[in-house]
């Protein structure tokens, strides 16, 4: 039998800070600094603050079952563990290779962005160049060890907090007339808010954008991933959870309430990033110069906990013998090189596709991707609900629980179907249907490999 720790072990080098900067990391991205634009243009204001207020009460939802979990068993790689322990092997598979993916098309998308930003200062130096030296760094961040990953990813997701901060206090001031405007015109309070109606769009809109906010959140569930290398995780990971999502909550709902009010909501989908516009509304000299740093460094920041949320799914298939054991090897610093290497030549694929053939491979796997986060969140509820009742018919006290999920059942049923309803809701928007199109061959296609390498591995087994 191979022995995975025939080189080093996982490291507990996590604290608090870098568990809820990991988390923030994950979540305020691109979707938060470019995309509520969109949002705010399809549902309306009022709308899309309903919306991230639905979206926030799902991942809190699947947080809770998530905190139970991980706590009881803090383990690297976490949900898809628990996805194999308590509703079966090939599920395990399945959640493991979607969030994989998720991730390995979010490295591809990331550092093309970067390298496109990095434009507005170099136009001569071409994007590629950028982009291979920004994939570069973000590898050699997580290649040495798990400290020097933690620290690189709180002082990025550091910038992005303290810019949304400032941005909120600005807008703020702005829209109660505290700092002029920089055109001089009258403090605009909440009257561009209300100035299209409560839903321009009709209701239907929020349940369209419902899946662009799930997918603004994801990134929440990496504490879970990083429970094995956390120090202390029965204190640190509930505390984690609880900070990051109230976290989360201002600043999503926050941003969305000064943009809603300091841009009239026919120039919200405008293709530069909505902040720069309200910034420069305000009047903040070189805001263009000072968001595009900004979201260099949330860009960076996702790309840094995506590389390393790929990896530790791979470690975990292997260490759980469903791929080749070569992927479960540790450095002697605790990190899993070899599969660290093949998420980033995952990522340097999709970077290929999305250059090559943008309309059909590239645009497959980002539906498949956007689809996954909320596959995995289903399994998460799922998996909590059925480890308690195992639980409790072992014949084990719910007391003896060092985290509890409350209101069992309710939180983990109602969880997964708030994410079921946002994967239905897909089904009446053309533009995101192809999701399910190419989502639901790719989880059977999962579940069949699966299936004929255990079969193969179970004969090799009965022949001496």
């Amino acid at each position: 039998m191979h022995n995975n720790s025939d080189k080093g072990h996982f490291q507990r080098k996590m604290q608090t800070r870098h568990l809820v900067m990991l988390s923030l990391g994950g979540v305020i991205g691109t979707g938060l600094f470019l995309s509520s634009g969109y949002t705010i243009q399809q549902a309306g204001p009022l709308g899309t603050i309903l919306s991230y207020l639905i979206g926030a009460l799902v991942v809190y939802l699947v947080m809770l079952c998530l905190g139970e979990l991980s706590v009881h068993m803090p383990e690297t790689g976490a949900f898809h563990s628990y996805a194999a322990k308590y509703i079966g092997p090939a599920t395990g598979y399945t959640v493991a290779w979607l969030y994989w993916l998720t991730w390995t098309v979010a490295l591809g998308s990331e550092f093309t962005a970067a390298g496109l930003l990095m434009q507005r200062w170099f136009p001569s130096v071409n994007v590629w160049i950028w982009s291979a030296l920004f994939a570069l760094l973000i590898f050699l961040f997580n290649a040495f060890t798990v400290k020097l990953f933690a620290e690189s990813e709180f002082w990025f997701s550091l910038v992005k907090v303290m810019t949304i901060v400032l941005f909120i206090i600005l807008g703020g001031a702005a829209m109660f007339g505290i700092i002029p405007m920089a055109d001089a015109s009258p403090a605009p309070l909440f009257t561009n808010i209300t100035a299209s109606g409560w839903f321009p769009h009709g209701a239907t809109a929020i349940l369209m954008t419902m899946l662009a906010v799930n997918f603004a959140f994801s990134g929440t569930e990496l504490i879970g991933i990083a429970a094995g290398e956390t120090e202390n995780p029965e204190k640190n990971i509930p505390k984690a959870i609880h900070t990051t999502l109230w976290r989360l909550i201002i600043f999503f709902i926050g941003t969305i309430v000064i943009l809603s009010a300091l841009l009239p909501m026919s120039d919200a989908s405008v293709l530069e990033s909505p902040f720069v516009a309200v910034m420069e509304r305000i009047g903040v000299p070189y805001a263009a110069d000072i968001m595009n740093f900004v979201i260099l460094t949330a860009i960076l920041s996702a790309a840094n906990s995506g590389l390393y949320a790929s990896s530790r799914m791979l470690w975990s298939l292997a260490d759980k013998k469903t791929i080749s054991p070569w992927f479960a090897r540790l450095t002697k610093s605790g990190v899993p090189f070899n599969a660290l290497v093949l998420s980033m030549a995952g990522g340097a694929l999709a970077l290929l596709s999305s250059i090559i053939a943008p309309g059909t491979v590239y645009i497959t796997l980002v539906s498949i991707s956007g689809l996954a986060v909320v596959a995995v969140w289903m399994s998460i509820s799922v998996s909590q609900y059925m480890f308690r009742r195992q639980y409790v018919r072992e014949g084990n006290n719910v007391q003896d629980l060092v985290y509890r999920t409350p209101l069992y059942p309710i939180v983990p049923i109602v969880s997964f179907l708030l994410c079921l309803a946002s994967c239905i809701g897909i089904a009446f928007d053309p533009t995101q249907r192809i999701a399910l199109y190419c989502g639901i061959p790719f989880i059977v296609l999962c579940y069949i490999v699966y299936y004929l390498t255990d079969r193969t591995k179970k004969k090799r087994g009965l022949t001496p």
